[in-house]
C-alpha cells in the first residue's frame, strides 16, 4: 500500500509526538542510604546513579558501594531501570586531573571499565567538581589543561564503553557554567562522546556567601545574592555548543540552613535576602558535626580540627520531623513564604532566626516545566532519599507528564 506524499506527512505528523523519546530521570544513590533505599520502588527513575567510587592518585578506584551492587542491579534492572556508578563527587575529585593526563587516563580509563564488567552497570557517570577550578581544597587542578584532558579520556572511554555494548551510557554532572580555562568555551565535542550531563542546578547559595539567597533559584533577582540560576546555567551551555536534548536539568531534593542577624518576617518588603551568622545552625536529625580532611597525597594536607554541622535539611526531613506537615503547610512558629521571582520556597523560625532554602512540589513543577520549554532531556535529583512518600518524585513526574 503507499501512501500519498500529503498523507504520509500528515501521519508522521499526528505519530511524532508518541514518537519521541521518552523524558530521562535519572535519580542519585548514595550507598550511604542503601539501608533506607533499599527497600523502596525507585521503578519511577529511569536512570540510577549510584554514588561515589572515589579515584586516587594511581587511578585506582575504591568504590563505596561494592557489597550491596549485588542487591541493588539486579533489582532495579529488572523494573527496567538502568545503573550507574558515578566516579568523583565533592570528596572523591582530588585526582582526576592529574589522572586525566596523557600518562594516566588509559590506567584510570581501564579501571572504570573493570569497574562496569563487575557490576554489569548500563553505564558511567563522570562527577568532576570541576575541571580547571578547584571545588574542594583538597583537589589538584590545571586551569590551562583541565578541559582538554577530560575531553581526551572521555574519547577514549567512549571507545573502551562502545565494546562492552552498543547500548552503555557515559554521562557527566556538571556545574552551572561550562568547564573552566581553554576548551571550555566551545563543549559540542563534549557531547559528541557523552550521552547526556546532568546540570548540578543548586548550591547557587550557602553558609559560603555573603548574604542568605536560595539554594536553587530558577531565577535570580538581580542584584541580590548570586547571579546566576536554574536558567541561566541551561542558557550558558546550550550557548557553548552542548544541546539541550542532551541535558537534565538538576533538581535539589534538600535545603540549607543558616541563622539570620534579623527577623526577616519583620523586612519592609519581607525578602529572603539578609546578612546572617557564619555559625551554621544545627539541619535534619541526619546533620551530623564534621571536620574538612583531604584523601592522603592530595593537593594539600587539610586536617580540620574544627568542626561544624552543614546545616543541610532534605525535604524528607522537613516532612518527617514535622518542619512542615503538608507539602506547603509549616509548623508554628515556623512560616512558608514563596518567592515569585526565584519561585522557591522559604522558610523562617523568627524564634530561632533559622532561615531554610529548600525545593518542594510547587517550586519543582515551575522548574521541570521551564526545562522541557527549553527543550530539555528530563531530570536529575539529588538526592532520591531526599525524597518523603515520592511527593517530590511525584510533582516532577507530572511536571513531565509520565
Amino acid at each position: 500500500m503507499q501512501f500519498k506524499p500529503i498523507l504520509l506527512a500528515a501521519v508522521l505528523s499526528h505519530l511524532a509526538p508518541a514518537l519521541a523519546a521518552p523524558p530521562v530521570i535519572v535519580g542519585y544513590y548514595p550507598t550511604s542510604r542503601h539501608t533506607v533505599l533499599k527497600d523502596l520502588d525507585l521503578s519511577g527513575y529511569t536512570h540510577i546513579n549510584v554514588a561515589f567510587a572515589l579515584p586516587d592518585e594511581k587511578a585506582n578506584l575504591a568504590f563505596e558501594g561494592d557489597e550491596v551492587m549485588p542487591e541493588i542491579v539486579p533489582r532495579l534492572q529488572e523494573k527496567g531501570t538502568k545503573v550507574l556508578v558515578s566516579v568523583g563527587g565533592w570528596t572523591g575529585s582530588a585526582f582526576f586531573s592529574n589522572i586525566t593526563t596523557e600518562g594516566m587516563r588509559e590506567t584510570f580509563a581501564n579501571n572504570v571499565i573493570e569497574l562496569m564488567k563487575k557490576h554489569n552497570l548500563d553505564g558511567i557517570d563522570f562527577d568532576w567538581e570541576y575541571p580547571g577550578q578547584a571545588g574542594s581544597p583538597c583537589n589538584f587542578f590545571d586551569e590551562q589543561n583541565d578541559t582538554k584532558n577530560f575531553l581526551a579520556f572521555l574519547q577514549m572511554m567512549r571507545s573502551k564503553v562502545n565494546e562492552l555494548g552498543p547500548d552503555k551510557l557515559i554521562t557527566l554532572a556538571v556545574l552551572t557554567r561550562p568547564f573552566a580555562g581553554p576548551g571550555g568555551e566551545d563543549v559540542s565535542k563534549f557531547a559528541e562522546v557523552v550521552d547526556f550531563a546532568n546540570l548540578m542546578q543548586y548550591d547557587m547559595n550557602g553558609a559560603w556567601g555573603n548574604e542568605t539567597g536560595p539554594n536553587a533559584p530558577l531565577n535570580f533577582e538581580p542584584g541580590k545574592a548570586t547571579q546566576r540560576s536554574f536558567a541561566t546555567a541551561i542558557e550558558e551551555w546550550t550557548t557553548a555548543g552542548w544541546p539541550a536534548d542532551k541535558l537534565t536539568s538538576g533538581l535539589a531534593f534538600y535545603g540549607r540552613s543558616v541563622t539570620t542577624e534579623v527577623d526577616m518576617l519583620a523586612q519592609d518588603p519581607v525578602t529572603q535576602y539578609a546578612n546572617f551568622s557564619k555559625q551554621v545552625p544545627k539541619g535534619d536529625d541526619l546533620d551530623e558535626l564534621e571536620r574538612e580532611t583531604c584523601p592522603p597525597n592530595s593537593a594539600v594536607s587539610v586536617n580540620g580540627t574544627e568542626e561544624a554541622w552543614s546545616g543541610a535539611w532534605r525535604y524528607a526531613s522537613l516532612r518527617g520531623q514535622g518542619v512542615l506537615t503538608a507539602p506547603t503547610t509549616p509548623s508554628p512558629p515556623w512560616v512558608r513564604t514563596f518567592d515569585s521571582i526565584t519561585m522557591t520556597p522559604w522558610l523562617f523560625n523568627p524564634e530561632t532566626k533559622t532561615y531554610i532554602t529548600y525545593d518542594d512540589p510547587e517550586s519543582l513543577d515551575a522548574k521541570v516545566k521551564f526545562a522541557l520549554s527549553k527543550g530539555l532531556a528530563g531530570t536529575m535529583a539529588w538526592e532520591i532519599a531526599g525524597d518523603f512518600n515520592g511527593e517530590l518524585l511525584a510533582a516532577v513526574r507530572g511536571a513531565l507528564g509520565v
